[in-house]
């Protein structure tokens, strides 16, 4: 892997799993997008607040997956140790290390792909008209496919 760029903070640590695992990364969490609200090009990041198991929605989209067979969501580490780069992402889409675009969806919204791709990480956010942003999620990339659809994705945006 290539060295993190300077403007990336370093990821948390996920393994060994702890009963304070979770605290640390919602810690994070409440640091990067509740004390503070983070920026894209100038505009507000925002997230709905609606809460379940005692913590925001939006915090369960960036840090579990959903099982495919049982349509739960668990941990995922790869997002979790992660966590720290999202306000970054969103805070610095000019580097030359991420290739962040908005793309026009097949339900006629604009999304706003942020991807780090070298690190394999994307941030993904709804655009609005007024320029602001609602945070959807963001993951690992881990699959050829999910890979080369994101190319697909960069190569028609529209921005």
């Amino acid at each position: 892997m290539t060295d993190l760029p300077k403007w990336l903070p370093p990821m948390v640590t996920v393994s060994p799993w702890t009963k304070d695992t979770f605290d640390t990364l919602y810690s994070i969490f409440k640091r990067n997008f509740k004390d503070t609200q983070p920026k894209y090009k100038g505009h507000t990041v925002w997230f709905f607040p609606e809460i379940e198991g005692g913590k925001e929605v939006i915090f369960w989209h960036l840090t579990h997956r959903e099982d495919r067979e049982t349509g739960e969501r668990l941990p995922d580490p790869r997002r979790c140790e992660r966590l720290p780069w999202v306000k970054s992402i969103l805070e610095n889409p000019d580097k030359p290390e991420v290739l962040a675009w908005d793309n026009k969806e097949g339900d006629g919204s604009i999304k706003t792909y942020i991807w780090l791709k070298s690190f394999d990480f994307l941030v993904l956010m709804k655009k609005y008209r007024d320029g602001r942003r609602r945070l959807i999620t963001s993951y690992y990339v881990n699959y050829p496919h999910k890979r080369r659809n994101l190319e697909k994705k960069y190569k028609r945006r529209i921005s």
